[in-house]
């Protein structure tokens, strides 16, 4: 049914639910698999360049640990899984990686927020429901 699936990563327990429902998609399907963490919350207004470019680089390098334990999860179940980084604003970013990659199914964990964030403010899997291109789908 689908091709190639995008999994949202950031380590935390609602993505990991929805890397084991992503596994389980692709395993059944034989689709592509691909999981995605974006680095956010960089400086906007930095002392210097140099300031800018280390917190990227800590962001980089901590992203590449969550998504090795993302590759490892994924071998336990006999899933390979490509991995990749962006950055910028989460919801905008991963709609346009699965809109310029080709995928047609995106796979949100739950975030758990509710009451004033999730309300006012929408939840990543939120603003990625309004302006994906493909289909979407949120774990609890």
């Amino acid at each position: 049914m689908f091709e190639k699936i995008l999994v949202a990563y950031d380590g935390l327990e609602g993505s990991k639910k929805a890397l084991d429902v992503a596994c389980d998609l692709a395993l059944n399907g034989g689709a592509r698999l691909t999981a995605v963490a974006v680095l956010e919350h960089l400086p906007k207004y930095a002392a210097s360049v140099g300031e800018i470019e280390e917190t990227a680089e800590q962001g980089r390098a901590f992203l590449s640990g969550v998504l090795a334990e993302a590759q490892a999860q994924a071998a336990a179940r006999g899933v390979g899984l490509a991995v990749d980084q962006v950055a910028g604003q989460p919801a905008e970013a991963l709609v346009r990686y699965a809109r310029e990659h080709g995928h047609d199914l995106m796979v949100f964990g739950h975030t758990g927020h509710s009451g004033i964030w999730g309300t006012f403010l929408g939840t990543t899997p939120d603003k990625a429901v309004r302006h994906a291109h493909c289909s979407v789908l949120v774990v609890r």
